[in-house]
């Protein structure tokens, strides 16, 4: 940072906090009171986090070495017993279609507008964590609850409808593994999750309650009720701090790691004074299990199209998610469909359409209480579903007390195949998305699916342990055609890569491709699997 920045922000933060960065209207947004509530945060909070962090690298050496995830018996007597979590307030019992998207203002307005019941403003998986994406859309936020936010794009004017007609906002801060490197605390990078919502709890947390609108927030990529219990200190923390009533601040959990659909009764408890729902997050969930069993050669996955919900480990994780919640008075959220609508051709996008609103069936007859879209044309689609089949604004009573899942269940591999299209799909994914995430777009359409990190992080995952198989001796994996699964297979799909993306006129992060391919070669060829493939990748950002 120049001398000339560091004379606009440091004299006005306290002793042991620095910005390293400038982004427009910073100033408003990083005030000497609101640096110093992160401040706060970070000092009371990182040693846990890291305490943390570093028990789910120890479990991971566990599996690595044999293991395999399993029902907690240090918490039976919790899971037997009778007990339900905090009713939910008046604005979240009918949740019946959530829209989640990214947090640039043209978004946020469209998302608010689009007639969902919800709307999850992203800074995870949807989001690009630039600096000026990072400050862009918490002003956004801001503005949006103040009732002032406009956007001019293209010689359109967006700007929001009054808020009776608004969708109810949730916030998704960025994961206990995430860092935030611009702001430093006593030289240590202050968490990705304490910048999101703790910021936007300090400038929005009091508006939203005397409205009667949380804060409300949604929690990612939990492995257990000790990281649950983090975020429970956290937010009884902030509320303290801000002189709101204990409970105040609602949250959702999405159960999207293989560990945590094991602990999903006692990440609801430990939360339960604040807890109003965990969610299926199924890219994520299949990513996690991808990455928790990637050692185990009898759990290999075929190639993400065929990973479908129909299949029985991710059948029994969706109807335990139900059958948990409903037992304690909690939503059960679907998940995602990554179909989009196509513009150009009517067959290709009535047949997406038609993928959607199977997949919208499915949930709602297992006994979904609400469930998720990507684009604002969607939403009347997914609505027409949930109103024919869920007349209440819940189904909170379907407690399908038919369902008897074992840990068996939940980890049982399924069968399919791996072509040559799907392997070469998997590396054209990886690619894409990472220029695009370099360039700063979080949220990316591939082929007509809406691709984000966590859907690209399957394919990652899948290349990094097809190959590694492939090169460990033993019998090698192999495409349905015989050509074995090896480097040679996925250098040829690198190298033909570029003259096919730069044939794509306005291809997102075009100018990044080749720093792309470069990195993800590294993170297929490295010995071990990288937790996250936006951990490297961040360190490129800004």
């Amino acid at each position: 940072m120049s001398a000339v920045m560091q004379q606009q922000v440091q004299p006005e933060i306290g002793a042991g906090v620095e910005v390293t960065a400038q982004a427009t209207g910073q100033a408003a947004l990083l005030t000497p009171d609101a640096l110093g509530f992160l401040a706060g945060l970070h000092r009371r909070f990182e040693r846990e986090r890291q305490a943390r962090l570093a028990a789910r690298r120890a479990r991971q050496q566990a599996f690595d070495a044999g293991a395999l995830p399993e029902f907690r018996a240090d918490t039976a007597a919790l899971r037997a017993a009778e007990w339900t979590v905090a009713p939910a307030p008046a604005a979240l019992r009918d949740r019946r279609v959530e829209i989640t998207g990214p947090v640039d203002p043209k978004m946020v307005i469209n998302a608010l507008n689009s007639g969902a019941s919800c709307y999850m403003a992203d800074f995870e998986d949807a989001t690009s964590p630039t600096w000026a994406n990072l400050v862009t859309g918490q002003l956004a936020l801001c503005a949006a609850i103040a009732g002032t936010l406009t956007h001019e794009a293209g010689g359109k004017r967006y700007a929001l409808r009054p808020q009776a007609e608004q969708a109810v906002l949730i916030v998704r801060p960025r994961g206990w593994h995430l860092d935030e490197k611009h702001l430093r605390v006593d030289g240590a990078r202050l968490a990705g999750a304490l910048f999101d919502a703790g910021l936007f709890c300090f400038h929005n947390a009091r508006a939203l309650a005397a409205r009667d609108r949380g804060p409300y927030l949604y929690l990612s990529k939990l492995e257990s009720m000790e990281e649950a219990a983090l975020w429970e200190a956290v937010l009884a923390h902030i509320e303290d701090r801000l002189a709101l009533p204990r409970g105040q601040i609602k949250v959702t959990v999405l159960i999207e790691t293989l560990p945590a659909a094991f602990e999903m009764d006692e990440i609801l408890h430990a939360l339960k004074g604040r807890a109003v729902g965990l969610n299926c997050g199924r890219w994520d969930y299949i990513f996690s299990y991808l990455k928790t069993l990637r050692r185990h050669r009898d759990r290999v996955l075929p190639e993400r199209g065929q990973v479908t919900m129909a299949q029985p480990f991710l059948r029994a994780y969706s109807e335990l998610l139900i059958q948990t919640c409903h037992r304690r008075g909690a939503h059960a959220m679907g998940g995602m469909a990554a179909q989009i609508p196509i513009a150009h051709d009517p067959q290709a996008n009535a047949e997406a359409l038609a993928r959607v609103r199977a997949d919208k069936l499915r949930e709602v007859t297992a006994g979904h209480d609400g469930t998720w879209v990507a684009h604002p044309a969607l939403v009347p689609v997914a609505r027409e579903v949930f109103d024919a089949r869920m007349r209440g604004p819940n189904q909170q009573h379907v407690l399908r007390e038919d369902v008897h899942v074992e840990a068996a269940d939940l980890l049982q591999p399924c069968r399919g195949t791996l072509t040559r299209a799907g392997f070469e799909n998997g590396v054209e994914v990886c690619v894409r998305y990472l220029a695009a995430w370099l360039d700063g777009n979080g949220c990316v359409p591939i082929h007509h699916l809406m691709e984000d990190a966590a859907t690209a992080e399957i394919a990652r995952a899948q290349l990094w342990q097809w190959l590694h198989f492939a090169d460990a001796g033993g019998e090698p994996l192999a495409l349905d055609d015989g050509t074995a699964v090896d480097f040679a297979l996925f250098e040829r799909a690198l190298i033909t890569l570029p003259s096919r993306l730069h044939a794509q006129p306005g291809l997102p992060g075009a100018s990044r491709v080749a720093e792309a391919i470069g990195l993800l070669d590294r993170l297929i060829h490295a010995e071990e699997l990288a937790p996250f493939l936006t951990l490297p990748a961040y360190e490129r950002l800004d």
